[in-house]
């Protein structure tokens, strides 16, 4: 079974920090791009960050200087380190795979089922 499983979510202070994995199962990561996405509660998905099968990096203009996207093809995973943390990060965030990061969203596949992250005082 092709799938993507994120973690590493949570509840943090504003200024802290998470590291969200999104680990491949069924198929290996090598050759597709992984994109993070996130929805927070009435809003629509949004794309954060993609890291290519060429480790080229994309970063949203309101995660630039606090994110940062990395791959480990030998662990078939993708992370995100999120430092800096604001309370409108708050959200549920997402990983799914494409062969390229320069497409919609919408056209990325094998999404998995989310993680939440809060930022909170």
């Amino acid at each position: 079974q092709v799938q993507l499983v994120e973690s590493g979510g949570g509840l943090v202070q504003p200024g802290g920090s998470l590291r969200l994995s999104c680990a491949a199962s069924g198929f290996t990561l090598d050759y597709y791009a992984i994109g993070w996405f996130r929805q927070a509660p009435g809003k629509e998905r949004e794309g954060v960050s993609c890291i290519s099968s060429r480790y080229v990096t994309t970063y949203a203009d309101s995660v630039k200087g606090r994110f940062t996207i990395s791959r480990d093809n030998a662990k078939n995973t993708v992370y995100l380190q999120m430092n800096r943390l604001k309370p409108e990060d708050t959200a549920v965030y997402y990983c799914a795979a494409h062969s390229t990061c320069f497409v919609r969203p919408a056209d990325f596949g094998s999404w998995g089922q989310g993680t939440q992250v809060t930022v909170s005082s």
